[in-house]
């Protein structure tokens, strides 16, 4: 099979990514193989390829917002039968017997492992992973709308979650790319005045053209103090700025893997008045399925860009350099 194999970080400028034949894989006890016809290009796939998360193996093959069928069980393997329509998302697997996976918080394991960070992921034409991780699709959605929510969309729902944000209030979103052209998406649905900043004006546009109030450079503050604000941008230095923004009471949460340094804060301006600052870690299982559930209801529809599978290193570029408006996918399989 071909495979994009990530041997060494590097800038994405160097393409680092190179094509590979390699052997298909074979699915272990409880797992399944899964012939790839998409994958999500996620700025967590730029971080992995650019050393911004440190390697966890010599060589790896980034991707973790795969779509495909289901070719082959593994030993015990029974939730699926192949030709299956599957996704196959960031968390690859939990213990499931720390203290953190006992109590329900998957997502903050204590030995994780990760699609496209630990194993192999979905920039290949075939991938394995265990079933229980694994997601059922709805129908409603086809292979390339699917993709980006099984990360950006997953994500920006817990963090939508962790906001606090209810029907009615005002929600900041600083950042607008795959995951928060979606929350905006959800936020309206759920009756919430949304307010953008990003620094792309044709990223702006377009939360307007999607149902956001007001859309402003992320120097310029929203009109009126936010009562919860969503952070997707990986920069540190807009922690103060989303801080200072929220009325009391307001919460902050920050959306992604990595992030830039956080200067110092003034107790008074961005903490005071109750103001709650939040992180956001990994997923449960249980949120993608309630993600993938309300998806049809909404209807919750990704704008995407797509790539042939050839050009993965230029669908990277374009995602570090603002190209790519909504959801960038890889199409593995034409």
């Amino acid at each position: 099979m071909r495979a994009w194999v990530l041997s060494r970080p590097a800038p994405v400028e160097r393409a680092p990514l190179v094509l590979h034949e390699r052997p298909e894989p074979t699915p272990g006890e409880g797992e399944i193989a899964v012939e790839v016809s998409v994958c999500g290009v996620c700025r967590t796939d730029l971080h992995v390829v650019c050393g911004e998360l440190p390697p966890h193996r010599a060589e790896i093959v980034p991707g973790h917002q795969v779509v495909g069928r289901v070719v082959e069980l593994g030993p015990g393997a029974r939730r699926f039968a192949p030709g299956a329509r599957v996704g196959v998302p960031w968390l690859w697997r939990a213990c499931g017997r720390c203290a953190e996976c006992l109590r329900g918080d998957e997502n903050l394991c204590r030995a994780p492992l990760f699609t496209g960070w630990d194993r192999d992921g979905g920039y290949a034409e075939r991938v394995c992973a265990p079933e229980d991780f694994a997601y059922a699709l709805p129908d409603a959605l086809d292979d390339e709308t699917v993709a980006p929510l099984l990360c950006a969309g997953i994500i920006g729902y817990r963090a939508l979650v962790r906001s606090r944000a209810k029907p009615g209030q005002r929600l900041g979103l600083y950042g607008f790319g795959s995951s928060a052209h979606l929350v905006l998406q959800l936020a309206r649905h759920l009756g919430m005045r949304v307010f953008v900043a990003t620094r792309e004006g044709t990223h702006r546009a377009l939360a307007l053209s999607l149902g956001a109030e007001w859309a402003g450079a992320l120097d310029q503050p929203p009109p009126e103090p936010l009562d919860a604000a969503i952070l997707f941008a990986p920069a540190g230095e807009l922690v103060p700025t989303a801080l200072a923004a929220l009325g009391p009471g307001g919460t902050l949460a920050c959306a992604g893997i990595h992030m830039s340094a956080i200067p110092a804060l003034d107790y008074a301006a961005h903490l005071f008045e109750e103001r709650t600052l939040t992180s956001v870690t990994a997923n449960t299982r249980a949120d993608g399925r309630a993600l993938l559930e309300l998806a049809g209801r909404v209807p919750l529809r990704p704008r995407t860009t797509a790539f042939p599978f050839a050009r993965a290193n230029e669908a990277l570029l374009a995602l570090r350099d603002g190209v790519i408006v909504c959801s960038g996918v890889l199409r593995v399989r034409s």
